[in-house]
């Protein structure tokens, strides 16, 4: 039952955050940080009950702890909830990014309190839910339920707030992208379903189950690349990516950490634990378009990020081209890519998450996301360059940050299986070298145009800042205390997969 409470817990305070509003209208943000800390403390207990520990996992799944209830038998659909490694370093990235996101919003959101708390803390319990859910039609059920508060957090609480009609227009755009994805989805796993049917006569939507489904080669390739493809929309990796750039400049910074941290990671999550696992026969004849896609993504996004003068749209580039890179690490069929994957996840997250909370206080001070009018910052605020320049510099891979560990295991791995696509992809670390720092030239040096204004960021976002930085320091200096931790559920995914490769081949 412990499980069930991770999705319980957040989903009844963001009701009772709306509920309490009427109270007094600080209660919702009070409800919703101790509803996050309690899930925390749930997942601790689970942690540390569920013998998380290195060894050697010889199958796959392996489950640390499992809920299963009945809830549509008659369908075979169960809520069906389980926990391994991997699941669990997600649901701690979760966590840590929602607390900062809630502790971000405290004072920013001072309009409709209740129903913005109620919406984020429904996003949160569909992110978790992603992370948790074994039953496939629970996944998508928590993949769709994200859709609607997501729509709201950007609709009513955008950036700019006199006109709401450009806010709308990304909320549209990104809801008719991620139904398109929702309904690819629900066509693949349907088929998924009833192939399993006409083999076994049982009809069920059981993960575990549905591993070992013999289907024939057209049907499998078809399937998994229905899978494929709602899986991109949600990275976003281009042709994919129309929604993302307007839905990130219109949104106020407190919502972009969770599309950013949070949101972002449930599709590579997703693509690694269901294409790698579901259609292991199939997967190979994917892995070059997918490592095209991801190259691609890689130098278009980044020469987008290169010629943006919005601030939030560079940032937004910019995460597009790292989701290249996760995307190539994910079909490179390397262990050691498939350990960097995990540290790059987490590391882009936190540096990405802190890229858009500078910028916003950024432009509490300024009014502005505009580049251009800009420009020497350095003299006018206290930390925040100094902190930009750190971020910037991390989520270009300098060594000491957790961005470099994941770079370059990603790289090496790939070496050892596409060496041409490695030696590419490595010349794309010096393109965001070249955006990043071009963005902190622009912004904070040349001449002040903000003459006689000096500012410092408050006492909260300051400790948000060095809190980052010294977890994507501890990233970069202790990786193997992260490698340690998902070691059994990346290489049983890995194994797994070969052996089902080696069978077909025999």
């Amino acid at each position: 039952m412990l499980l069930s409470l991770l999705v319980i817990i957040p989903f009844f305070s963001g009701i009772f955050s709306f509920l309490s509003v009427k109270l007094k209208k600080c209660i919702p943000r009070y409800i919703s940080i101790i509803g996050i800390f309690l899930t925390l403390l749930v997942t601790i207990k689970i942690w540390f009950s569920g013998n998380f520990c290195i060894s050697q996992v010889n199958h796959y799944p392996h489950w640390n702890y499992q809920c299963i209830l009945h809830w549509m038998p008659r369908f075979g659909i169960d809520f069906h909830l389980a926990i391994d490694s991997f699941s669990i370093i997600m649901l701690f990235l979760t966590f840590f990014l929602g607390i900062i996101s809630i502790l971000c919003a405290w004072n920013e959101i001072k309009e409709n309190e209740g129903f913005f708390y109620f919406n984020l803390m429904l996003v949160l319990t569909g992110v978790i839910g992603v992370f948790i859910a074994v039953d496939l039609f629970l996944f998508f059920f928590f993949w769709e339920i994200i859709l609607v508060p997501m729509y709201f957090l950007i609709a009513l609480w955008g950036n700019n707030k006199h006109n709401k009609t450009s806010a709308i227009h990304a909320a549209n755009k990104f809801f008719i992208y991620s139904q398109i994805s929702g309904l690819i989805m629900l066509i693949s796993i349907l088929l998924l379903v009833f192939s399993y049917y006409q083999n076994t006569h049982i009809l069920t939507f059981n993960y575990d189950l549905l591993l070992f489904n013999i289907l024939d080669p057209r049907t499998e390739y078809i399937i998994m690349l229905g899978f494929f493809v709602s899986f991109l929309i949600k990275m976003p990796i281009i042709p994919f990516h129309g929604w993302l750039s307007d839905f990130h400049a219109q949104s106020s910074y407190c919502g972009s950490i969770d599309i950013i941290g949070a949101l972002f990671k449930i599709a590579p999550y997703a693509l690694f634990r269901y294409n790698m696992t579901l259609f292991p026969n199939v997967i190979q004849q994917i892995s070059p378009i997918a490592m095209f896609l991801g190259l691609f993504s890689i130098f278009y996004g980044a020469l987008l990020a290169f010629s943006q003068t919005n601030i939030k749209r560079l940032i937004a580039y910019a995460s597009i081209s790292h989701m290249g890179l996760i995307l190539i690490a994910i079909y490179s069929d390397n262990k050691v890519a498939f350990h960097g994957l995990v540290i790059q996840i987490i590391s882009n997250s936190l540096s990405t998450a802190a890229l858009c909370i500078l910028s916003g206080q950024i432009y509490k001070y300024f009014k502005t996301q505009n580049i251009l009018k800009m420009g020497g910052l350095w003299s006018n605020i206290y930390w925040i360059p100094a902190f930009s320049l750190f971020f910037a510099l991390a989520n270009a891979g300098v060594p000491g940050t957790g961005n470099f560990i994941g770079e370059f295991l990603i790289l090496f791995g790939i070496f050892q299986t596409y060496p041409i696509v490695s030696i590419i992809a490595t010349i794309s670390i010096i393109f965001s070298s070249i955006y990043s720092l071009y963005m902190i030239q622009r912004i904070y040096y040349g001449p002040s145009r903000r003459d006689n204004v000096i500012l410092s960021p408050n006492i909260k976002e300051f400790l948000i800042s060095i809190i980052l930085i010294f977890s994507l320091v501890f990233l970069g200096l202790m990786p193997q205390k992260i490698l340690n931790f998902s070691q059994d559920t990346i290489s049983s995914i890995y194994h797994f997969k070969k052996k089902f490769v080696n069978s077909i081949s025999k």
